[in-house]
């Protein structure tokens, strides 16, 4: 007896139409995140989201697609026959798997864990300027599920895993107390007027500058200025430094190359 149609392909249409189902859902429950989050935007006197708010969004709303699709995928492969007779034995085997899986994917599965950890504890958030371990430096752009990207500020984009930036030291300059002193550090010939430099340097924003070590190579000083509460804390130090090198070099106290 010849097989309908259905009867030849029903386990293909079936799972076709669970995974579209699923991925409808996924792009609606997404769509009413972004819904909610515009809103709350409108309420807010800022009229935009803080950064952690807006890290959190983001990580939640790529979470639950994520969820969402894997669901669907799950629903759609159970449709088959074979799939289920499968997964039958694999359930027999489960502890065997999972050694296999945790094996295999370790890395990634660190990766999401660390993902997921950042976004609950935003150790560091979009936007914010961090150096992680030694040879990363520059603004987080993005953080996502499984690795955060990081503009170095030359034209170069830096994307780290995120076990790593869990694991390593990260420094988050743009966290703690916005009106702490900009610092910065200062070398000065090794025969040069420290009185005379102090008056050089102490000026305008400026609140203090100190010797701090004293070299046959050079004196280094350390300058402290006051910042106000939004100010770009890079922009302005980089503005200190350039002030701080001009003072010394037009009172000829710079320390030669």
């Amino acid at each position: 007896m010849d097989q309908t149609f259905w009867q030849a392909h029903g386990d293909e249409i079936s799972a076709a139409i669970t995974l579209l189902v699923a991925i409808a859902i996924a792009v609606i429950v997404d769509r009413l995140l972004i819904g909610r989050a515009v809103t709350a935007t409108m309420r807010m006197d800022t009229g935009e989201l803080s950064r952690e708010a807006r890290t959190r969004l983001r990580l939640i709303r790529r979470l639950l697609f994520l969820a969402i699709i894997l669901i669907g995928v799950a629903l759609a492969l159970s449709q088959f026959t074979s799939i289920k007779r499968f997964a039958t034995g694999v359930l027999a085997s489960t502890a065997v798997l999972g050694i296999i899986i945790g094996f295999a994917g370790r890395q990634v599965i660190a990766n999401l864990v660390a993902g997921v950890m950042l976004a609950i504890t935003q150790p560091i958030r979009i936007g914010d300027l961090v150096s992680i371990g030694d040879d990363v430096h520059g603004r987080v752009t993005d953080i996502a599920l499984t690795y955060t990207s990081v503009d170095a500020g030359d034209g170069s984009l830096i994307v780290v895993p995120n076990e790593r930036v869990s694991t390593d030291v990260v420094v988050n300059h743009s966290a703690g107390n916005e009106v702490a002193p900009v610092t910065i550090d200062v070398w000065l010939r090794p025969d040069a007027d420290l009185e005379a430099a102090r008056g050089a340097l102490e000026r305008g924003d400026v609140t203090s500058a100190h010797l701090m070590e004293l070299t046959p190579e050079g004196a280094r000083m350390q300058i402290k200025a006051a910042i106000d509460v939004g100010t770009d804390r890079e922009a302005h130090e980089t503005d200190l430094r350039e002030r701080a090198q001009g003072a010394l070099r037009d009172a000829g106290l710079l320390r030669s190359p």
